[in-house]
């Protein structure tokens, strides 16, 4: 590749174009005599084309190209004017001479090789030699190729298809089959694929890492077992295509097809009734000016215009849904229906043995000594909107999108959404919305509406930027500095935003999704914490010149630790100078970022210590070293009595948060109860964000848990659980028409119950001292004693 030193920007064909300087130099050479098929002409040495985009491709002038300004007509297959040739199809081949020497002995690609001053070209019109290698080639394709394949079903356009009939190749090939048929793959909401229709041309390849910069399609194995891949060889559907369509378009064959029909139950089961949505109709919507007609001319039907009564109810939350929905006319209304109470341990006991017998209930933050907890103001939600914590409601109006993270993670629903007037909502599917964030134009304006009507509300959610919330006059200054500072990024899963030892040079905000944030330490990657909306990462590299984290960092001016998307993240970057500014601005900014850099710095230096004593092996496979606190029985001691299950349900309104089953180490059974995982999975995906992980590392759940579930769907130890509870409100149950009790699931875990001397319920039960809560530091130092 070019260095930037040896590019030079010349103006070609009325425009500036960027080329490598020694390809620039043949500008200034004189026009070069070829002849093709009898034909002379004068060709430039340099030719330009254009992607899709508008994009100015320059080259050394081909045969190919030669010919296509001479007017003959070359057969290709696995090359476009716009792309890099490769020259392995073949079909292309010419023979080259020059006057007064004979013709090579080898064929050229055309689509590969220069021209030369003087040079003479035969094509398979002029010369039998090309004619029965051209054929050949043909027939060797054709061996492999269904026929009709389905683009050639469709609209009688597969390139190869066409070739051959043009070289009279028509029925069974003579030539056997390679390879035997291959599954289709169908697990893209939008593009079909065929192995069996491919060619290993390569032109999808190109198109989706050249022209679009995805990086999603490559080759994989050899042979005839060589096929194109998506990502490390999973399914389309599971990829992290994009489905911006320019495979489709590149693909020569029926191996990559567009699907006529997109999930149309989606729409069916809904209500109100959807009303269609054409292609011309999107490409009048500002917001979709950016996309190419022919994209939303193969996905009709993968919007759809809903039109809502003031009062109706667009989504719930808590339910999962896989769209999202663009307002176009009227305003809605976005709350939390969930009772903001979490639930928590009574103190009042209950029978003779009341020191074990509590009752689990739902209280309200004044009625628990969560102190850390208490300042949390705002919940952040799937829009571009906060809820205030004492008033959970807001609205949004016309031109505002919502449910992206839903829709792109398959996360459940993290608010409700009414009509606040007679409102007309665009439902769109997953292709639709990937394809709004990756087009320029489009990206452009979603960017445009979050500098405007987002960032507000995002900035008010950052924990560190509350203290400046308290002053409207100072918030406004904040917001007016960032707005037009700020960068947002979109992200695929498995996308690392920057590596441990890396130069810090940027602060990030997290908009949507979920980042990991993990070292490499003794045993492997260490996680530190997952980071949701709301939250913040990569300011400890940029602080490392204060005193106070000066004397705690170790690798000034570098990253602590790799940050990497977990799933469909966006994030807000503020480059180095801003975020300095921002300190020497908001002294108060300053302060809480200092703060709580150091509180991290010094817990992270903990475990470290903790964690470089231990070992590999079955301990660290079984995940144990990764808890903070086990149940551990004894089995020389466990009598199988089951009193710390029956304590653990007294304690918890008759619902125990342990099972006396699990894995085993050495003597010991790791009963199934909350660890408290130092790599605490079940934090990430929730909607609203209330389940986190305390300065203490103990996980707790916070008043607006939706009761959705997926804490416990991601728990890979079954140890959170979905439990009802009597908010005590009524309501008129529309089923029966009846006066009935509220009540609201929330998501329940081991709370670490302490009775009168000090011990957790299940511990002090255990008549045999078999019951221990330990670290998974202290289970490991207690089978060494053994």
């Amino acid at each position: 590749m070019d260095s930037p030193d040896d590019l030079v920007q010349v103006s070609m064909q009325g425009q500036m174009v960027t080329m490598p300087r020694s390809m620039a130099e043949e500008l200034n050479k004189p026009l070069m005599d070829v002849t093709i098929d009898g034909k002379e002409a004068k060709v430039p040495r340099v030719s330009l084309s254009f992607d899709p985009r508008g994009k100015a491709i320059p080259r050394l002038t081909t045969i190919y190209d030669a010919a296509a300004k001479m007017g003959i007509d070359i057969p290709i297959l696995c090359h476009r004017e716009y792309m890099t040739p490769v020259a392995v199809c073949r079909v292309c081949s010419v023979q080259v001479e020059f006057k007064g020497r004979p013709p090579e002995n080898r064929l050229a690609p055309a689509c590969y090789r220069p021209v030369e001053p003087g040079m003479i070209v035969k094509t398979h019109e002029t010369e039998p030699r090309v004619f029965r290698s051209v054929k050949t080639l043909a027939e060797l394709l054709m061996a492999d190729h269904p026929t009709p394949c389905e683009k050639q079903q469709r609209d009688g356009k597969c390139e190869l298809e066409t070739i051959a009939a043009n070289f009279g190749i028509i029925g069974e090939s003579r030539m056997p089959r390679s390879f035997e048929h291959r599954p289709h793959d169908d697990s893209s909401l939008v593009i079909a694929v065929d192995h069996n229709a491919c060619i290993l041309c390569d032109r999808c390849v190109r198109g989706c890492n050249e022209i679009r910069n995805n990086e999603v399609i490559g080759r994989m194995a050899k042979g005839y077992k060589a096929k194109i891949s998506f990502d490390l060889n999973n399914d389309m559907g599971g990829s992290t295509c994009v489905t911006c369509g320019e495979c489709m378009v590149s693909c020569p064959t029926g191996a990559l097809t567009n699907k006529k029909f997109i999930r149309p139950d989606a729409w069916h089961d809904a209500q109100p009734p959807a009303g269609p949505v054409s292609a011309k109709d999107l490409a009048r919507l500002e917001l979709f000016k950016g996309v190419s007609l022919p994209f939303l001319e193969w996905n009709e039907g993968a919007v759809v215009r809903r039109t809502y009564k003031a009062g109706e109810t667009i989504c719930r939350e808590g339910e999962f849904g896989s769209t999202a929905f663009m307002i176009e006319k009227g305003q809605v209304k976005i709350f939390l229906q969930a009772t903001m109470k979490h639930v928590r341990q009574s103190g009042k006991g209950r029978g003779i043995f009341g020191f074990l017998r509590r009752v689990s209930g739902l209280v309200g933050r004044g009625e628990d000594g969560r102190d850390e907890e208490s300042t949390a103001r705002y919940i952040n939600v799937d829009a571009p909107v906060s809820l205030e914590y004492d008033n959970p409601v807001a609205t949004m109006g016309e031109g505002e999108l919502f449910g992206e993270m839903t829709c792109m993670n398959s996360y459940p629903r993290s608010a409700t959404v009414q009509a606040a007037t007679d409102v007309t909502v665009l439902e769109m599917l997953r292709n639709v919305l990937y394809i709004l964030q990756r087009s320029k134009a489009s990206r452009a304006k979603l960017e445009s509406m979050y500098r405007k009507r987002a960032i507000d509300s995002h900035l008010r959610n950052v924990k560190i930027f509350s203290s400046l919330a308290d002053n409207d006059a100072q918030f406004k200054q904040f917001v007016t500095f960032l707005r037009d500072r700020v960068q947002l990024i979109r992200l695929n899963p498995g996308d690392v935003i920057f590596k441990q030892d890396d130069i810090a040079d940027s602060f990030y905000l997290v908009r949507i999704g979920f980042v990991k944030v993990a070292q490499n330490r003794t045993g492997g990657e260490y996680v530190l914490n997952y980071i949701g909306p709301g939250g913040y990462f990569g300011e400890i590299g940029l602080m490392s010149n204060v005193p106070e984290i000066q004397a705690l960092a170790t690798n000034a001016g570098k990253r602590i630790a790799t940050c990497s998307a977990l799933d469909h993240v966006d994030v807000v970057k503020i480059n180095a100078e801003d975020f300095r500014l921002i300190l020497d601005r908001f002294p108060q900014v300053r302060q809480q970022l200092i703060q709580t850099a150091v509180k991290n710095l010094q817990d992270n230096e903990a475990a470290a210590a903790d964690l470089d004593k231990v070992p590999l092996g079955e301990f660290l496979r079984q995940g144990l070293m990764n808890a903070q606190s086990l149940l551990v029985l004894d089995l020389e001691k466990c009598t199988r009595c089951d009193e710390c299950t029956k304590a653990c349900s007294d304690a918890h309104d008759g619902v125990t948060r342990l099972i006396r089953e699990g894995l085993r180490f050495d003597k010991y059974l790791i009963a199934s109860s909350c660890r408290s995982c130092l790599d605490p999975y079940c934090m990430v995906g929730c909607p609203v964000g209330s389940i986190r992980r305390r300065n203490t590392r103990e996980i707790i759940i916070e008043d607006w848990c939706i009761g959705c579930g997926k804490c416990a769907d991601n728990c890979p130890y079954g140890n959170i659980n979905m439990h009802p509870f009597d908010t005590g409100k009524k309501a008129i149950d529309p089923r029966t028409n009846k006066n009935m009790p509220v009540v609201q699931e929330k998501a329940t875990m081991c709370d670490l119950c302490v009775t009168v001397d000090g011990q957790p319920s299940c511990v002090y039960a255990c008549p045999h001292d078999a019951a221990h809560r330990m670290s998974g530091e202290e289970l490991w130092q207690a089978t060494r004693r053994e």
